[in-house]
């Protein structure tokens, strides 16, 4: 047990933005997946690309407050501006997903769900780099 609180506080950040990024894509699927099940038509690439934006709006907002808290345990007081750096962040990485799912699922046909997932990984990866480095950094 001691060893595992050891491994714990060596990797505490890494291991919190791990379980925040899980949550994160859950929130991000799940909206995704109810836009494109109930409303949204991923064969239509602008239905496509709107589910991809809503699911993004949510996940964002989930993820800045929780990466704020648990992750990178900012005390900075400008949270507006730190809010805007992170969502700043969440753009770049927006226009990569947005990229990725037009060349996975309108130009090379793979399925709209498998695409999501694959581009969620490259997603949270390069989120973290953003957030350390930019965003959070103390």
């Amino acid at each position: 047990m001691e060893r595992m609180k050891s491994l714990y506080g060596k990797y505490r950040e890494i291991i919190n933005y791990l379980i925040v990024g899980v949550l994160t894509t859950v929130v991000s699927l799940s909206v995704y997946y109810l836009c494109v099940c109930t409303f949204l038509d991923p064969q239509k690439p602008v239905q496509l690309q709107a589910a991809n934006i809503i699911s993004w709006i949510a996940a964002v907002t989930f993820a800045y407050f929780t990466n704020r808290k648990y992750v990178f345990q900012s005390k900075r007081k400008d949270m507006l501006a730190e809010a805007a750096a992170f969502t700043g962040s969440r753009v770049a990485t927006l226009l990569m997903d947005m990229a990725c799912m037009f060349l996975m699922v309108t130009v090379a046909g793979v399925n709209d769900k498998i695409a999501k997932l694959v581009v969620q990984v490259i997603v949270t990866v390069s989120n973290y780099i953003f957030s350390k480095f930019f965003v959070f950094h103390h």
